[in-house]
């Protein structure tokens, strides 16, 4: 634990700062997750607002955001093109 008056405020910010990153991280693997169940223009559009949202923050890094558009972009893609493929369970 902390001893000095400064370490301890240190800490407090960075489990609030915590909290809220992981409150991030966490919306944007349900939004992922829903995305790839289920591929659609509007899910992907959501996807690429809440990626930017957290490269923002700097939650995640802006190429990981950037690469992660890049390949859900050409997963839609191909689902559009193939979209009978996945019907069988």
């Amino acid at each position: 634990m902390p001893i000095l008056k400064s370490a301890k405020k240190a800490l407090r910010s960075a489990k609030r700062k915590r909290a809220v990153n992981l409150k991030i991280k966490k919306n944007l693997k349900e939004v992922l997750r829903n995305f790839k169940k289920n591929p659609t223009a509007k899910k992907l559009s959501l996807v690429f607002k809440v990626l930017d949202k957290a490269a923002k923050k700097r939650v995640i890094a802006k190429n990981k955001a950037s690469r992660l558009k890049s390949r859900l972009s050409k997963r839609l893609k191909k689902e559009i093109k193939t979209p009978a493929k996945n019907l069988k369970k």
